[in-house]
């Protein structure tokens, strides 16, 4: 059975994101799901590590993501477990965004799934560029001094 339901707060976290892609700009979007799906999420049955956004016509989707069925709900509500979700989002946020996804090297990736005060789930999207593996490894050095000088404070 899984764990406890989640009412308010972080559900899923993408850490690997922010480690991959360098951020350069964050936006909070809904998501439109079913019921069932929502259940599911609010059981933390969901993986966002895979996730990124594509454009499909004039909208934009969340594709990449799994949320996996209730194990006590898997043989009355079927629905795919890897469909891509539409975003819901001010057309003026969309055109903004379709404009960065242009750009060379640009992607969308989502780096929080929560629910917000009011119990609604949002999606936090961040607009990165793919680092190489030198930024990647200066990333790790400067993670590693980090550590080590709240040690040598903390001592």
């Amino acid at each position: 059975m899984p764990r406890s339901m989640i009412k308010f707060g972080a559900v899923s976290e993408n850490r690997k994101a922010r480690f991959s892609y360098t951020i350069e700009d964050t936006i909070e979007a809904g998501i439109a799901l079913t019921g069932a799906e929502i259940k599911s999420i609010r059981y933390g049955l969901v993986t966002i590590v895979d996730g990124f956004v594509q454009k499909r016509g004039t909208n934009l989707f969340l594709a990449g993501i799994e949320i996996q069925k209730l194990p006590t709900a898997a043989r009355i509500v079927n629905f795919d477990e890897r469909r891509p979700r539409q975003l819901l989002l001010h057309r003026a946020q969309i055109n903004r965004m379709i404009g960065k996804l242009t750009e060379r090297g640009a992607t969308i990736v989502p780096l929080k799934l929560y629910f917000n005060n009011h119990g609604k789930l949002k999606v936090l999207l961040g607009i990165g560029y793919g680092k190489n593996r030198a930024d990647k490894r200066e990333t790790i050095k400067r993670r590693e001094w980090e550590k080590s000088k709240s040690r040598i404070l903390k001592g």
